[in-house]
């Protein structure tokens, strides 16, 4: 754990209490303080911390949790970090931290500076974060966004926090839907040439978008297409169809800000040099995981859609799902599950225990399935955690936003981009939770205004930037180079800083480093989102009340020692907030225009 983590430093305290009492006798042995935990309590009048260790060794020990915690209170009262211990209700015991504590603190993020927050505790372990995954048959929309978002700010905190992190995106390249794009695309082919194809008829993709498809085909080819048969031009045009709508998805992506390592195409799994998914299959068959069978028809289905066949299984009521899932459709090709399957062998191939799906909300269905069979293909010792994206309601003024003329069918995800910003887009899509429906206001984004959050904590970064450029009245000396002005700030009389407000912030402040943890392994980025709110919040508070109280404002122009303690205060929010936003995907402005 990161050594400017106060709440790490603390349980390492809590730790060498216990420790002390298995040195005494008062605990056997080994006991295991894996579960052991400090965190900040639920009431602040209880306290700056509190601690589980008695709740969860007073087993181990044969012990009254309460008789545990007082003994270990006993431990810690004398620790120079603490200023007063309790026990509290069935055995948790409350901690108070002197002062010099927070105001350590402090100092520590000041000097830590941009890797304020960061830690080791993945231990280098390999990931796979696999997100946005949209089909290539056309531009992606705001849904996608939400999805490109959260996976991206996810393994920036995965990466931040000491995971091996590989951002991937499967592309859905030999599924049905792709032989539909590669006919519309011809459609668009013979539009180029000059021929009257007329309306786009029903179930081909009408946007706009493949024009520039089939005018790069009429360039590439001429007329040579023409006069194949279907069966020769549609792979031609199917993979020209694909990389082209690959290159808008990258391009729109690299708009948002969001950059994948690894491109996976599922047809390679099929076509290319050995049938992936049939020796994944083979190697689940020679296990028993694999089988010939019938499947009772599905509860509320209509008889009439259901086919009672002898069909290729997967024995996924073995590994926690509810039914056998199909492998094989009655024509002989392979279910999307088939391939589904052998792309996540892929990944525990190349070393993955531990994946991370980012679904659509239309996916919610499919985790049980999956889940069984990452459990299978790695024989229960790979992680598979499936987040699932909600949808988002694209809005103006709080009415819902027509169609795009570029899809036919749905506002993209660039046109959005372009409107508001990449910042706008990233911050509001990780402003709330990302299982729960999004509102998504295009005017709203872009107000100046506390209740338009992005613009609330960006201010609050540029706001402590100005701060600094104002103060050099008072500390002309001042450095103008952020690393050089930090150690200045760190060797200030930061003891000055008693105010409640500002201790509150300092508080905050420290939070920091074990917030970042806990939303790593957590898998949930929309808390660095709320916190980066919170901490901007108070942050501006204290500096509208200095305008009603003159002896709290951050820059004294009489004071120059006082200036100083404040703008230690004003260093640690900007670092923060830099360090958040950067996590966000989001830029930490240093002015706002």
């Amino acid at each position: 754990m990161a050594a400017e983590n106060i709440f790490a430093q603390v349980l390492d305290r809590v730790r060498l209490a216990n420790d002390a009492l298995v040195a005494a006798g008062e605990l056997p042995a080994g006991i295991d303080q894996a579960r052991v935990t400090v965190e900040p309590p639920r009431d602040a009048a209880h306290g700056d911390m509190a601690t589980n260790a008695a709740m969860v060794l007073a087993k181990d020990a044969g012990k009254k949790p309460r008789e545990l915690a007082q003994a270990i209170a006993d431990g810690l009262a004398a620790d120079e970090l603490i200023e007063k211990v309790e026990v509290a209700g069935p055995g948790f015991i409350n901690l108070t931290l002197r002062p010099a504590a927070w105001t350590e603190a402090l100092r520590a993020t000041i000097r830590t500076g941009a890797a304020y927050g960061k830690s080791d505790i993945g231990h280098a372990e390999p990931v796979d974060v696999e997100y946005v995954s949209a089909n290539p048959t056309g531009p992606m929309h705001v849904g996608h966004c939400r999805g490109a978002v959260f996976g991206d700010a996810l393994a920036n905190l995965l990466a931040f926090t000491g995971f091996a992190v590989t951002r991937e995106y499967y592309i859905n390249d030999a599924g049905a839907q792709v032989d539909v794009l590669a006919r519309s695309a011809y459609l668009r082919y013979r539009e180029a040439l000059g021929d009257d194809i007329g309306a786009i008829p029903e179930g081909l993709y009408p946007g706009d978008y493949l024009k520039p498809v089939g005018q790069a085909l009429a360039a590439e080819y001429g007329r040579a297409l023409n006069q194949k048969p279907e069966t020769e031009w549609l792979p031609i045009v199917r993979a020209k169809a694909i990389d082209m709508m690959m290159d808008t998805i990258r391009a729109d992506l690299a708009a948002l800000n969001v950059r994948h390592d690894v491109f996976f195409s599922e047809r390679s799994l099929i076509a290319g040099p050995v049938d992936e998914v049939a020796r994944t299959l083979e190697t689940l068959r020679q296990k028993g995981e694999v089988y010939e069978g019938r499947l009772p028809p599905p509860k509320g289905a209509p008889i009439e859609d259901w086919e009672d066949r002898e069909q290729t299984l997967f024995r996924a009521t073995a590994f926690g799902d509810d039914v056998d899932r199909p492998l094989k459709k009655s024509d002989g090709s392979y279910t999307y599950f088939a391939s589904d399957i052998a792309y996540h062998k892929s990944k525990w191939d190349r070393g993955f225990h531990n994946m991370i799906d980012v679904w659509g909300a239309d996916h919610g269905g499919y985790i049980k399935r999956m889940t069984a069979a990452v459990r299978a293909i790695s024989d229960g010792k790979a992680a598979l955690d499936v987040k699932i994206v909600q949808l988002v309601r694209l809005l103006r003024n709080g009415q819902p936003v027509k169609m795009s003329k570029r899809s036919g069918e749905f506002v993209t995800l660039r046109e959005v981009t372009d409107e508001v910003g990449h910042d706008a887009v990233r911050f509001m899509m990780l402003y709330r939770k990302n299982d729960a429906t999004l509102d998504f206001d295009l005017a709203k984004v872009i107000e100046h205004s506390r209740d338009n959050p992005v613009f609330y904590v960006q201010y609050g970064h540029a706001r402590g930037q100005s701060i600094f450029r104002n103060a050099r009245a008072v500390l002309p000396d001042l450095p103008a180079e952020a690393g050089s002005r930090a150690e200045r700030l760190a060797a200030g009389p930061l003891e000055l800083l008693t105010d409640p407000a500002e201790t509150a912030l300092i508080r905050k402040i420290a939070l920091y480093p074990r917030l970042v943890e806990a939303a790593a392994l957590a898998h949930e980025p929309h808390r660095i989102a709320f916190y980066l709110y919170e901490l901007a919040s108070e942050f501006h508070a204290l500096y509208t009340k200095g305008n009603d109280s003159p002896h709290l404002r951050f820059i004294i122009q009489n004071d120059p020692t006082m200036t100083v303690a404040r703008l230690a205060l004003v260093e640690g929010v900007v670092t923060v907030l830099a360090s958040g936003l950067m996590l966000l995907g989001v830029d930490a402005p240093d002015e706002m225009r």
